[in-house]
């Protein structure tokens, strides 16, 4: 009996053991720390590629310095990743958190700049009702596409001008026509776009105070001649 009952402990000790290690292998935390930022990575998902989670690493300390440099030098020092496998998007950010889809990592594994636009999101840091939303992504993307590390890779590009579009279709369409403006208008206007964003001094008024058109304007001059 004694026999029995030390096989039993030991079983039970074993059984212990594996059942943590199995637990911090695919429930881990990574801490990163460099340029006076740190990174924590939380991954909830199981068979994410190393090289994968790599990326979105090295992306982040690419990026996220220039932003703050740019465009925010308040913004967040800590940031973690949370890698959810429940979550049913690609991504968000929030509150110094970047959330992820690992389905979408494992379907679009080079689709690793999709961390400059949602680290933008946590420079950009905008008080509520500061804005239209699709002034908040509209930004968001031309910083993908001015800082990405290799949109090309990842099979994101800006896209061609049609007459289908508008200013306020917000994302990729709004982040070319602001690529416009800072091309043929109002070099450095989405700065201080977004510094009235964060400010709460976004009216309307403002397209006129930056670039002497109201947007409507600035979208019939830019339909006419949309080369960038």
């Amino acid at each position: 009996m004694k026999n029995n009952k030390n096989v039993l402990l030991a079983t039970t000790i074993l059984l212990s053991f594996i059942i943590v290690s199995f637990t911090f292998m695919e429930d881990s935390d990574e801490v990163y720390k460099r340029k006076g930022y740190t990174l924590t990575v939380i991954n909830k998902a199981t068979g994410l590629d190393g090289d994968v989670k790599n990326d979105l690493v090295e992306t982040f300390f690419t990026v996220y310095p220039v932003l703050a440099r740019s465009y925010n030098q308040n913004t967040v020092k800590e940031v973690e990743f949370f890698i959810d496998p429940d979550y049913k998007g690609v991504a968000e950010a929030g509150g110094g958190r970047v959330r992820i889809s690992p389905h979408w990592l494992k379907e679009h594994p080079t689709d690793f700049d999709l961390v400059t636009h949602e680290v933008m999101h946590l420079v950009q840091s905008y008080p509520g009702n500061s804005g239209p939303w699709w002034v908040t992504e509209g930004i968001a993307d031309y910083v993908r596409y001015v800082n990405g590390c290799d949109n090309a890779r990842g099979g994101w590009s800006l896209p061609d001008y049609s007459p289908e579009q508008n200013y306020d279709n917000s994302y990729r369409v709004t982040a070319r026509f602001f690529l416009w403006i800072e091309n043929k208008v109002s070099p450095g206007f989405v700065k201080r776009l977004d510094h009235a964003m964060r400010s709460k001094s976004y009216s309307e008024k403002i397209w006129v105070k930056l670039t002497g058109k109201n947007v409507d304007d600035l979208w019939k001059q830019y339909s006419k001649d949309p080369s960038i």
